[in-house]
C-alpha cells in the first residue's frame, strides 16, 4: 500500500530468484488508458531489470478491469505462462458500481490463482479520484505496476524455495 511512509516501487531482494528462463503474462485494462499503460511501462521495466528476456513478456488487453480475471484464467491455463500479471484502474465514481467490480475482480484474479496453482497478481489501482491514480501510477507514491511485477517474480522465487 502506498502511503507516505512507503513507496510502491520500493522493494527488498529476498525471494528474488534467477527469472531468466520464466514467461510473464501481463494483462491490461483498456479502461482508464492513462493510467493503465504507465502501470505497464513499470511492470514490463521492472521485469526486465530482474532478468526476464524480452520474449518471455506477452501483453494482452481486455477491455476494463472486470475482464482481466477471465483473461488470467485463459492465461494461466497455458502451461508455459509461468505467472500472469493483471493491471487495472477502478476510480471511485457515485454509485455502488466501483464496490462490485473491485470486489468481483479481487475475487476472481484470487481464485484464479489457487484453481492454477501459480502467481497470478493483482496490480488494479482503486482510488478514489484519477490524481490519486496517476500518483500511484508512476507518481509520488511510485508505480503499482513495479510491485505486481516484482510480487510475480518474488511468488516464483518462494515457488522454486518449496
Amino acid at each position: 500500500m502506498a502511503t507516505k511512509l512507503k513507496n510502491l516501487s520500493d522493494h527488498s531482494s529476498k525471494n528474488v530468484a534467477d527469472m531468466a528462463k520464466k514467461k510473464f503474462a501481463v494483462i491490461v485494462s483498456e479502461w482508464n488508458e492513462e493510467v493503465t499503460e504507465s502501470l505497464y511501462s513499470g511492470a514490463y521495466e521492472t521485469l526486465i531489470q530482474n532478468g526476464v528476456k524480452k520474449e518471455h513478456i506477452v501483453k494482452h488487453y481486455v477491455p476494463g478491469s472486470f475482464e482481466l480475471s477471465l483473461a488470467a484464467q485463459w492465461l494461466a491455463s497455458q502451461k508455459h505462462i509461468d505467472a500472469v500479471i493483471c493491471l487495472g484502474c477502478v476510480i471511485q465514481g457515485e454509485t455502488k458500481h466501483f464496490d462490485f467490480i473491485c470486489d468481483a475482480v479481487a475475487h476472481g484474479i484470487t481464485n484464479v490463482s489457487l484453481k492454477y496453482n501459480k502467481p497470478v497478481i493483482f496490480g488494479v489501482l482503486t482510488p478514489n479520484t484519477q490524481q490519486q491514480a496517476l500518483d500511484r501510477a508512476g507518481g509520488k507514491h511510485g508505480n503499482k505496476g513495479d510491485e505486481a511485477a516484482i510480487t510475480a517474480i518474488k511468488m516464483l522465487g518462494l515457488a522454486e524455495q518449496l
